[in-house]
């Protein structure tokens, strides 16, 4: 008789039976309840995890399967709203009366789902370089009068992010107010976010952890629910927002250097009336973290010889995340692919199609549509890298061309571009978290000569990728097959 036998006799029948049966109650239990308010496709993933592990799984499902935040964070988002001056709810009929039908639309769809009016007047700039953009915002720092908000999912200190983290500090000296925002899960495990809270805590400069997990001081939500925005408003004037966070391109950890992994980004640079419902994005956040009210100061006036923005850029901010109009950003999306009469762009370093955006597409495809993906050759998520991988042969029969950044660089920009009209760019990925789980903000830009300026990124971004070869692609090895398979079951968890 071998040891397992012998463990195995010594179990009382009681403990057995019990086993049994607390198993067959959460499995039962499960049927019911995962379920609820719930698509198909994420409860049949939940309801996977929970039949193979019950007990695990439905510990996990405890406390990950509530994509909310808790009841007094929601609350407060609620509040927030008040914080918004009335002439923020709702468009200008002179800013779309010769707009067609389907970007009329658009623009009521977002605002349905908490976006800020459309603004006019507004001039945009584009930045592609990963040093010179941490550079142009420790510039704009430096020359702050009143108030500098900073807002970002990560931000350490080394030496790349030194220009940014040194402005700070100088810009408080000076006496200027400066308020900082950084998500804690998303930054506590990165090389250099110790040093910025140092160095923070030493300058004496006012800062708040978005969405702690610290139980231990009473501070506790869903650890998954993280804020994913990126945002830098100086003065209102001038705000930054987009991909890119206050890191090293490497990410500073060890394994990426190793593999010589090199984040791009893309951000804008923005003045004009949209700086100021970004700013308010902020403000919302920080109260939401701090309980206290930030006052949007009055701009003060631009320095002799410096004009406002050039006329002629129609923006519109939306932000997203839990507790605020269910997927939003996913709606708009969806909207916006449905709606292409010529060409689709998507550039995203993760793209897990949700089922209505993927039929959006395909069904673009048959109408005619010339459809694209930019994404990276590889990745530093694995999970999410190899469930995005499992789309690729359905998107190539489909008549989607995806073109592959070339490693070792992460392609790490977030942007759609529709016909010659539209550009929605920010810091939400394609896929279920920053959908349903991430606090996200999204800017609409209705302007045909910023859309060619994107294409001009678009074409450079082509020079260095590869375009998917379907033949190719299905002669890879069976155990990359198994892993992209294998991963895409946990695409629709929430």
């Amino acid at each position: 008789m071998d040891v397992a036998q012998m463990l195995w006799q010594s179990v009382p029948p009681w403990a057995t039976a019990t086993f049994f049966t607390v198993d067959l109650i959460i499995r039962l239990v499960a049927l019911g309840v995962v379920p609820h308010n719930r698509r198909p496709s994420a409860a049949w993933g939940w309801l996977l995890v929970i039949f193979f592990f019950p007990i695990l799984g439905g510990l996990i499902f405890l406390v990950l399967g509530r994509a909310t935040l808790p009841a007094t964070r929601q609350k407060k988002q609620r509040q927030a709203v008040d914080l918004l001056s009335p002439e923020d709810t709702g468009t200008s009929a002179a800013l779309t009366a010769e707009l067609p039908v389907w970007l009329q639309e658009t623009i009521r769809l977002n605002e349905h789902n908490g976006a800020f009016a459309l603004t006019g007047s507004n001039r945009l700039d584009i930045l592609t370089h990963y040093d010179d953009t941490l550079q142009a915002m420790a510039d704009q720092i430096r020359n702050a009068q009143s108030y500098v908000h900073f807002q970002f999912y990560i931000a350490v200190a080394d030496p790349t992010t030194e220009p940014v983290v040194s402005a700070l500090e100088h810009a408080h000296r000076r006496g200027i107010r400066v308020l900082v925002l950084i998500d804690h899960i998303g930054s506590v495990g990165y090389p250099g976010y110790r040093q910025i809270v140092q160095r923070l805590d030493k300058a004496g400069i006012p800062w708040r952890r978005m969405l702690p997990v610290r139980p231990w001081r009473g501070e506790y939500q869903r650890p998954d629910l993280r804020n994913h925005r990126k945002i830098l408003v100086v003065d209102g004037h001038v705000a930054f927002t987009g991909s890119q966070n206050i890191i090293d391109r490497s990410y500073n950890k060890r394994k990426n250097k190793r593999k010589g992994l090199q984040w791009m980004g893309l951000m804008l640079r923005i003045e004009g009336p949209a700086v100021r419902h970004l700013d308010a994005v902020f403000v919302t956040d920080w109260y939401c973290e701090t309980d206290q009210i930030v006052c949007e100061d009055p701009a003060p006036a631009l320095p002799p010889g410096r004009q406002g923005p050039e006329p002629g850029i129609r923006c519109q901010v939306l932000p997203s995340g839990p507790g605020l109009a269910q997927e939003s950003n996913l709606e708009l999306f969806t909207h916006l692919f449905a709606s292409a009469h010529e060409r689709i762009t998507v550039c995203s370093p993760y793209f897990v199609p949700e089922d209505s955006m993927y039929n959006a597409l395909r069904t673009a495809v048959g109408r005619g549509v010339e459809v694209q993906l930019f994404m990276g050759e590889t990745s530093s998520h694995a999970l999410t890298h190899h469930a995005q991988r499992s789309f690729y042969e359905l998107m190539t029969r489909a008549g989607v061309a995806i073109c592959l950044y070339k490693a070792p660089y992460v392609l790490h920009s977030k942007f759609i571009l529709i016909d010659e009209d539209v550009t929605v760019v920010g810091s939400s990925n394609m896929d279920i978290r920053s959908f349903a789980l991430d606090h996200e903000v999204s800017l609409l830009v209705i302007d045909s000569e910023f859309v060619h300026r994107m294409r001009t990124v678009v074409q450079s971004y082509h020079t260095d990728s590869h375009q998917l070869d379907l033949q190719t692609w299905l002669s890879r090895p069976w155990y990359q097959k198994y892993l992209d398979n294998t991963a895409r079951l946990t695409s629709a968890l929430q």
